[in-house]
C-alpha cells in the first residue's frame, strides 16, 4: 500500500546539510582521532522562529489529549517551520557505516566482520537496545498487548493466532486458534480485547472469563478503550460502541457512529474526544457525550494509518508519507501546526518515554524501519531495521518495548541509560 513518488526527506537544520550538523558523539567523549571530521566538534543549539531554544522541559510531558495552545506551535521540527527535519541532534550524532543490515551477516556468514560496509545490528542510536527475539508466528503481527497484573505477554497475527509468552523464560506457553486474521489487539487493566472478522473477543486474565461481542462488519481493524466503554473500527466505516455493565459483569452496545466511508484503521481518545483515521483518507473528530462528528480533517491524501494523542496534541500518520501535528484553535477546531516527512508511507505510530523520562516517538515506515524521534523537535534520536515492515509496536513495564513485523516476529527491546554529555 506504498505511495509511489514524492519528495526526499527535507533537512532543515541551519539551512545546511544536516549530516554536517550532528555533534560528533566520540568528540564529546574525547575520543575522536578523524581529521578531518565529517561531524561537529561543538555544540549547537537548535532555536525556533523567535531565536528561543526549541527544546521543551520534558517534565509533565504526557501522552493525552490535545488541549487549545495556539501559542505552542513554533516548538516543532526545532525550527518550527513546516516539512521534516530529521538529522541527529541534542548531542546525538549516529555514526553508521551504510544504513542497511547486511544480507549475508543475517545468514551468519559474513567474512569482513567488522571491515563490512553494511551493518551488523539491528539498530542504530543510542539509549535502546535488542533483549530477544521471539519466534512463533507465521504471518503478520498485528497485535501486541501487556495486560496489567499478568506476566504473559499476548500477541495476534493474521496467521489467525493469539500467542502468549512467558515473560521469565521467552516461551510461547499457549497457541489460541480464533478462526480467524486478527486485526488488532489491546489491553485495559487485565483485559485483553482482540479484533477479528465480525466480532471482538474479550479475555479477563485475572478470572478467566471469555467474552464474544459481536455486531462489527467485516474486519476490526482498531480498537480503544476509555472510560469503561470499548470502541471498535470496522471494515464498513462504522465505529461500534460498548460500555461495560459492572453488575451483569458484560459489555453491552451503546452506540455505533457513522460517517466515514471507508474501514477505520486508527482510534485514539483524548481530552473527551474520540478520533478515527480511515481509508478514505479523513480524520473524524467525535464528541463522547453526544456522539456527533465535531470535525473532518482532509490534509492527508492517503489511509490515515495511525492516530496518537501526545500532551496537547494529536499526532497522525499516513501512507502518503506524513506525519501531521495538529493543535486546537481558540475555535476548538483542529488545525496542522507541523507536518514531518519521510521518504516512504507511514504505518504505525507509538509514543513513550526512554529511561530518562523524554517522550519518543516510535515511526514504522514501509521500507521495513522504525523510526525513533525526540518530542516535540523531531531530532532523530536511532532507527531499528526489520525483514519486513512493523505493524504493532508497544511499550512495556520498566523500559521495554515491543516490535513486531511482517514475518511474524516479535523483538523485545530495553530502553538503557545514555552516556553522560555536557551541553554547552
Amino acid at each position: 500500500m506504498d505511495v509511489d513518488g514524492g519528495n526526499k526527506r527535507v533537512y532543515n537544520r541551519l539551512g545546511a546539510d544536516a549530516k554536517h550538523q550532528k555533534v560528533c558523539f566520540h568528540w564529546q567523549a574525547g575520543k575522536c582521532n578523524r581529521y578531518p571530521c565529517p561531524f561537529l566538534h561543538s555544540e549547537v543549539p537548535s532555536s525556533n522562529a523567535n531565536g528561543t531554544s526549541s527544546k521543551r522541559p520534558y517534565e509533565n510531558s504526557g501522552f493525552s489529549g490535545p488541549r487549545r495552545s495556539p501559542n505552542f506551535n513554533n516548538t516543532w521540527g526545532r525550527g518550527g517551520g513546516r516539512g521534516g527535519a530529521a538529522g541527529g541532534g541534542g548531542g546525538r550524532g549516529v555514526v553508521v557505516k551504510a544504513d542497511k543490515v547486511c544480507n549475508y551477516w543475517i545468514q551468519g556468514n559474513c567474512s569482513f566482520g567488522e571491515r563490512c560496509k553494511f551493518l551488523h545490528s539491528w539498530s542504530v542510536g543510542d539509549g535502546f537496545s535488542l533483549l530477544t527475539q521471539l519466534e512463533g508466528h507465521q504471518k503478520v503481527v498485528s497485535g501486541i498487548a501487556f495486560p496489567s497484573g499478568s506476566d504473559k505477554l499476548y500477541t495476534g497475527s493474521t496467521d489467525e493466532t493469539v500467542r502468549l509468552w512467558d515473560c521469565q523464560s521467552g516461551k510461547c506457553i499457549a497457541v489460541v486458534n480464533l478462526g480467524g486474521e486478527v486485526g488488532c489487539m489491546i489491553s485495559e487493566g487485565p483485559w485483553v480485547f482482540v479484533g477479528i472478522p465480525n466480532f471482538v473477543k474479550a479475555w479477563n486474565t485475572q478470572n478467566s472469563m471469555e467474552l464474544s461481542l459481536d455486531g462489527p462488519l467485516g474486519q476490526v481493524y482498531a480498537l480503544v478503550v476509555n472510560n469503561d466503554m470499548l470502541f471498535a473500527g470496522t471494515q464498513d466505516g462504522s465505529i461500534l460502541v460498548w460500555k461495560f455493565n459492572v453488575v451483569t459483569n458484560c459489555f453491552e452496545p451503546a452506540a455505533s457512529l457513522k460517517g466515514h466511508s471507508r474501514g477505520v484503521v486508527s482510534l485514539v481518545v483524548g481530552a473527551n474526544r474520540l478520533y478515527s483515521g480511515s481509508m478514505d483518507n479523513t480524520i473524524r473528530v467525535w464528541n463522547l457525550e453526544t456522539w456527533q462528528c465535531l470535525q473532518t480533517l482532509t490534509e492527508h491524501t492517503s489511509v490515515v494509518m495511525s492516530v496518537l494523542c501526545w500532551d496537547q496534541f494529536l499526532l497522525s500518520c499516513s501512507l502518503d508519507k506524513m506525519v501531521k501535528v495538529w493543535y486546537a484553535t481558540q475555535s476548538g477546531n483542529l488545525e496542522v501546526t507541523y507536518t514531518h516527512n519521510e521518504e516512504h508511507g507511514i504505518v504505525t505510530l507509538c509514543g513513550m518515554h526512554d529511561s530518562q523520562g523524554k517522550p519518543i516517538l516510535l515511526c514504522s515506515c514501509n521500507d521495513n524501519t522504525v523510526r525513533l524521534y525526540d518530542l516535540p523537535s523531531f531530532a532523530e534520536r536511532g532507527k531499528i531495521f526489520t525483514k519486513q515492515e512493523v505493524r504493532a509496536i508497544q511499550a512495556g513495564p520498566n523500559g521495554i518495548f515491543f516490535t513486531g513485523d511482517g514475518t511474524g516476529q516479535v523483538r523485545v527491546w530495553n530502553w538503557t541509560a545514555e552516556p553522560t554529555t555536557t551541553i554547552q
